[in-house]
C-alpha cells in the first residue's frame, strides 16, 4: 500500500473524519441511504490526492469541510471511483480506492467502480495495457482483466461495502487494452476481454449492473457501431454508460442528442441507461446549472427508470487542479451553482 495511503486511512478511521468520536466508531453502522432511486454522483477520485496536496473545500459560508460530506449535503447520493493497476504514485491503486469507498458507504453512498484496466488515464485517445500485462497473449490478457477485477471488488466485498455498478473499462468506445482489444481492428478481441471483466464483477457481486462506457454521449452513430459490435461477438452488460462535456453554447443541441440517443439505445438493445460522466467549465456555472436540470429532468422522464442517473465527473476540483477546469467549485473552493441542482 502507497506510504500515505495507509497513514491517511488510518488517520481517518481512527480520529473520525466520517463523524465524531474515535477509533471506536469505525464500526458505527453506515448512514442511511436517502430514498431516491435515480443516483445523483460525482467522481470524487481526486480527493485523497487533492487533501494530501493541503487542499480544503468550503460551504457557501465559507466553513472548511469534508469534500465528501460538502458533496452529500448538496443532495448527491453516490459516488464514482476510478481504478488504475499499478500507479506510478499509488493515488487510484485498489487501497486508495478502498478509503474512498469507506468514507462514501458510511455517508450511505452507493458506489460506481471504474476499472480503466491501465496504470493510467484511460480515454478515447489512449487505453494503454498496464506494464506487467505488456507481453501478456490474449488469454493471458482475460485472466489478467478477470483477477484484477475480482481482487478489487473483493476488497470492497471483504470489507462490508458493495459496488452497485461497475464499470468494465472506461470510455471504451474504440475498445481497451490497445492494440489487442481494440474494437475497431479485433471487435471479438473487445468483446472477450470485456467479457473477461463481466464475469467477473459477477463473480463478486452477482447483483452489481455492470457497465459498458462510452464517450460522446450525443453521437449515436458510435453508439450504434460499439454495441451492434460486442452484441454481434457475444458482449455482455447490463448498462449503457454515457459522457456528454458541452459547453455554454451547444448544450441544447447536445443534450437533445444524447436523449435522442439514449432513446435509440434503450429501443435497439432494451437497455438502461447510465450518464457517467458530465462536466462544464467551472466559471460557465449559469449554464452548467441549466444543463444538469434539463439533463436530470429529462434522464428522469424515461419510463420504468430506465436512466438510472447522472454522474458529475470531479466536481470538487477547483483551482486547475492538474490542468481540469470542468469542476463545480470556484476558485476559493465553494461550490457554484452547478451544485445546487442535485438537492
Amino acid at each position: 500500500m502507497n506510504a500515505y495511503i495507509k497513514r491517511l486511512s488510518l488517520l481517518w478511521m481512527c480520529i473520525g473524519i466520517f463523524g465524531l468520536g474515535s477509533c471506536k466508531d469505525d464500526h458505527a453502522a453506515p448512514a442511511t441511504p436517502d430514498q431516491d432511486s435515480f443516483a445523483k454522483g460525482a467522481d470524487i477520485s481526486w480527493i485523497t490526492e487533492m487533501e494530501a496536496a493541503g487542499l480544503s473545500f468550503y460551504n457557501q459560508a465559507g466553513m472548511a469541510t469534508d469534500g465528501l460530506k460538502l458533496l452529500r449535503s448538496l443532495g448527491m447520493n453516490a459516488v464514482r471511483l476510478r481504478v488504475w493497476v499499478d500507479p506510478t504514485n499509488g493515488w487510484c491503486n485498489k487501497e486508495d480506492v478502498l478509503v474512498k469507498a469507506y468514507r462514501a458507504h458510511h455517508l450511505g453512498m452507493r458506489i460506481m467502480v471504474d476499472f480503466h484496466y491501465s496504470d493510467h488515464w484511460a480515454d478515447p485517445g489512449q487505453q494503454n495495457k498496464p506494464a506487467a500485462w505488456e507481453s501478456l497473449s490474449l488469454d493471458e490478457l482475460k485472466a489478467a482483466v478477470a483477477e484484477h477485477t475480482k481482487e478489487v471488488l473483493q476488497l470492497l466485498k471483504d470489507n462490508g461495502m458493495t459496488a452497485e455498478w461497475v464499470q468494465v473499462g472506461n470510455e471504451t468506445g474504440n475498445g481497451m487494452l490497445w492494440a489487442d482489444g481494440k474494437a475497431s481492428e479485433n471487435m471479438a478481441n473487445y468483446a472477450a476481454l470485456n467479457n473477461a471483466g463481466y464475469d467477473a464483477v459477477k463473480a463478486v457481486f452477482p447483483e452489481a449492473k455492470v457497465i459498458v462506457h462510452v464517450h460522446n454521449g450525443y453521437d449515436n452513430g458510435l453508439f450504434r457501431w460499439l454495441f451492434d459490435g460486442l452484441k454481434s461477438n457475444g458482449g455482455r452488460w447490463d448498462v449503457i454508460g454515457m459522457s456528454l462535456y458541452p459547453n455554454a453554447d451547444n448544450w441544447k443541441e447536445l443534450t437533445q442528442q444524447c436523449v435522442e440517443n439514449m432513446q435509440d439505445m434503450i429501443g435497439l438493445y432494451e437497455t438502461e441507461l447510465m450518464i457517467c460522466e458530465v462536466g462544464m467549465s467551472w466559471d460557465e456555472e449559469e449554464a452548467a446549472a441549466a444543463f444538469l436540470t434539463e439533463l436530470i429532468d429529462r434522464s428522469r422522464q424515461f419510463p420504468d427508470g430506465q436512466v438510472l442517473g447522472v454522474f458529475y465527473w470531479e466536481p470538487l476540483a477547483y483551482g486547475s487542479w492538474n490542468g481540469y477546469t470542468l469542476g463545480a467549485m470556484d476558485d476559493s473552493g465553494r461550490p457554484t451553482k452547478a451544485l445546487e441542482v442535485f438537492k
